[in-house]
């Protein structure tokens, strides 16, 4: 019996469902890389998809070399892995996205037996890989929610400080110039890297919280802070923070409230010029 494979659709069918798993990967680990590495690893790994049909030999070694070479090759185009500890982190994550995804599409498969047709298309699958992929999207998503402490290193004067941060979905304060988003720091830190000359880029930061109807915060400019998530160094440039007297946490257990918008590389909008007032 011969069968026709039609590697265009092959292709086009397995970049799209790396595309999702990769996204879902990403998403999970607070957007720790940017989508032209997603789109990159998501053809390689299509690409290494099509070898066992283009090449002679064994079917067991061609389909398993290039299982094992185009997830190792997603792996490491897309995240940004330092060692081996991150690398078994990231990959049971990618792991878990593609069995929900697989999953997934494999239970809708069975639940509709009339649609089985349709469903198992090229235009089916996919359908139900995007469906799959908002789902599960909204689910991490509002899964993240505040509470999570984070080890953060603040660079600037030559110096480094370290803190515990606190990641808030509820802070969305901006810097109204720019559209930055701002994060919240005990004054007592700052000045542990600047004990005198304040930094360049001060701004006036208007906000407003519970049991205070508006306010200014001082702000400034922090050339780089360092924050180690999952096991993914994101390395933050320019980043704004709000200076607080008091202390944020009572116990101590954090002295910085992280916006979770300094996370993403792409982190603002650059064409929201639009002076604003944000609560957080």
């Amino acid at each position: 019996m011969r069968y026709e494979v039609y590697l265009d659709n092959l292709f086009l069918v397995n970049f799209l469902m790396n595309l999702f798993c990769l996204e879902l990967t990403n998403i999970s680990l607070k957007k720790c890389t940017s989508r032209r590495r997603v789109l990159a690893g998501a053809a390689f790994g299509a690409l290494l998809y099509l070898f066992p049909f283009l090449v002679p030999g064994n079917v067991f070694l061609r389909v398993s070399s290039a299982f094992l070479v185009s997830a190792a090759g997603m792996l490491f185009i897309v995240f940004p892995i330092k060692g081996i500890g991150t690398a078994v982190r990231v990959a049971e994550r990618l792991f878990l996205c593609t069995f929900l995804m697989g999953g997934g599409i494999l239970f809708l498969i069975r639940l509709f037996p009339a649609m089985r047709g349709a469903l198992t298309s090229v235009l089916g699958i996919l359908g139900i890989g995007a469906l799959l992929f908002m789902e599960i999207t909204y689910l991490v998503e509002k899964s993240g929610k505040a509470g999570d402490i984070y080890e953060a290193v603040l660079l600037g004067n030559g110096r480094k400080v370290g803190v515990r941060a606190l990641i808030d979905t509820g802070n969305s304060l901006i810097e109204p110039i720019s559209g930055k988003p701002v994060c919240i720091l005990e004054k007592s830190v700052f000045e542990k890297l600047w004990s005198q000359d304040a930094p360049r880029g001060f701004r006036a930061i208007p906000y407003h919280s519970v049991g205070t109807r508006s306010g200014i915060l001082p702000g400034y400019l922090i050339p780089e802070i360092h924050i180690e998530v999952d096991g993914i160094l994101h390395r933050c440039m320019d980043v704004y923070v709000g200076l607080v007297n008091e202390r944020l946490a009572g116990g101590g257990e954090y002295s910085m409230i992280l916006n979770p918008r300094v996370l993403k590389e792409e982190g603002y909008d650059h064409k929201d010029r639009v002076a604003r007032k944000a609560s957080f």
